[in-house]
C-alpha cells in the first residue's frame, strides 16, 4: 500500500516497500507488465536514462538501463508551444518504449518555472486555472499507465507563472504546489507521485527547505516519493551527500536520485567517480533507484558527461556502470500483474 492505505495498480507494496518504512523489495509491476526484482535489503529498484526527444528508438538503451523518463518531451512547453496545438510524438514514443519492454515510465514534469507556453501570460487567473486543469487531464486520459511522475520540478527556485492561480502561497507558504499535487492524484490516482529539486545533496540548508516542503505534502497525503538531482555532484564529498541523504530519509519517503551525470572529461576520473557515487546510493537503503541525465556523445545535457562515444566507444564509466547493473538483483522481463 502507498501512504495513506492507497494501492499503485504497477508499484506493489514489496516494491516500493520504503514507502511504508520496510526495507524489503519485491515484484514492481509497470505500466504494460512488470519489473521483477528479488528480495533485497537496501539496493535499487532500477538503474534508468531519459530519453531524448526527436527519437522514435533506441538500439543500445536496454544494454545498460531498465527505467525510462522522458527529457524534455514532457514538459508543458514543449508539448503546446501553441494554444490547442499538442505536439504528443516524443512523449509517445519514450511511452511506447516503456510499455513495450516492461520497464517502468516516469513523467517529467507537470509544473515547473521553465519551458512553460508563451501564450499563457495574458490569461486572466481563472482561464489559467483552467488551461491548467486541462493539462493535467489530458496527460492523465493519453498516458494513464504512467509509473511515477515529477508532479513540480525545482519548486524551490522557479515558480511558474500561473503559481498565483494555483493558490499562491497561502497559509502554508506552498499552497500553489498543494493544488498541483491534488490536480495529480485526482488525474495519475494510481501513479507514484513525486517531487525533484537540485541542490538538496549538496546543500544542508536547501535539504531542510525541502523537508519542510515535502512535509507540507506528506500531511494531505499527496507525495509517494522523493526526488534529488544528481547534477554537480563530481566535486562534492560523499560524505555530505550521504547526511543530506539522511535527513531527507527522516521523512520517511523512498528517495529517487533522479538527474544524475558526471562532467569529467578524463576517462579514468570520470569513472572513479561514477564508481563512488553509484556505490555510495547503493549501499544507502532510503534510495530506491538511481536515473541518469542522458549517456549518448551529442545528445546529452551535460556535454562532458557522456558515456557512449558517437563512434560507439563505451567509457569506461560505462563498461563499469553496465558490469555493475548486471550484478543487482533486477531483471525486465514479462510477469503475471493480475491481483498484485
Amino acid at each position: 500500500m502507498a501512504h495513506g492505505g492507497r494501492p499503485h495498480s504497477r508499484f506493489t507494496a514489496g516494491a516500493f516497500a520504503a514507502a511504508a518504512g520496510a526495507l524489503v523489495i519485491g515484484a514492481t509491476i509497470t505500466a504494460a507488465g512488470c519489473l521483477t526484482t528479488q528480495a533485497l535489503t537496501g539496493s535499487l529498484a532500477f538503474v534508468g536514462n531519459v530519453w531524448p526527444s526527436g527519437i522514435t528508438d533506441d538500439e543500445h538503451f536496454l544494454r545498460y538501463w531498465n527505467q525510462v523518463t522522458v527529457e524534455n518531451a514532457g514538459k508543458w512547453g514543449n508539448v503546446e508551444a501553441v494554444r490547442d496545438q499538442m505536439q504528443w510524438r516524443d512523449l509517445d514514443s519514450a511511452y511506447r518504449f516503456a510499455r513495450e519492454h516492461h520497464i517502468p515510465f516516469r513523467l517529467h514534469t507537470l509544473v515547473w518555472g521553465q519551458a512553460q507556453p508563451p501564450w499563457l501570460g495574458p490569461l486572466s487567473p481563472e482561464e489559467l486555472r483552467q488551461e491548467v486543469t486541462e493539462w493535467f487531464t489530458q496527460l492523465g486520459e493519453r498516458y494513464p499507465d504512467v509509473d511515477m511522475i515529477d508532479v513540480v520540478n525545482e519548486p524551490l527556485h522557479a515558480q511558474p507563472p500561473y503559481m498565483a492561480a494555483l493558490g499562491g502561497v497561502g497559509e502554508t507558504r506552498w499552497d500553489w504546489v498543494i493544488a498541483a499535487f491534488e490536480l495529480a492524484r485526482r488525474h495519475f490516482p494510481r501513479a507514484m507521485l513525486g517531487i525533484n529539486e537540485y541542490g538538496t545533496l549538496e546543500h544542508a540548508d536547501a535539504t531542510a527547505g525541502y523537508l519542510r516542503l515535502i512535509g507540507v505534502l506528506k500531511q494531505r497525503g499527496l507525495i509517494d516519493s522523493i526526488g534529488v538531482q544528481g547534477h554537480g555532484l563530481e566535486d562534492v564529498s560523499d560524505e555530505t551527500i550521504a547526511a543530506n541523504l539522511d535527513l531527507l530519509a527522516k521523512s520517511g519517503l523512498p528517495i529517487y536520485v533522479t538527474e544524475l551525470d558526471v562532467g569529467i572529461a578524463d576517462d579514468e576520473a570520470q569513472a572513479k567517480r561514477m564508481q563512488e557515487l553509484l556505490t555510495l546510493f547503493t549501499r544507502n537503503r532510503h534510495v530506491r533507484g538511481v536515473t541518469l541525465w542522458g549517456y549518448q556523445e551529442g545528445r546529452i545535457y551535460q556535454r562532458r558527461a557522456f558515456l557512449l562515444g558517437a563512434d560507439g566507444r563505451e567509457r569506461p564509466a560505462l563498461v563499469w556502470l553496465r558490469e555493475f547493473t548486471a550484478q543487482l538483483p533486477f531483471s525486465t522481463g514479462e510477469a503475471d500483474c493480475e491481483g498484485l
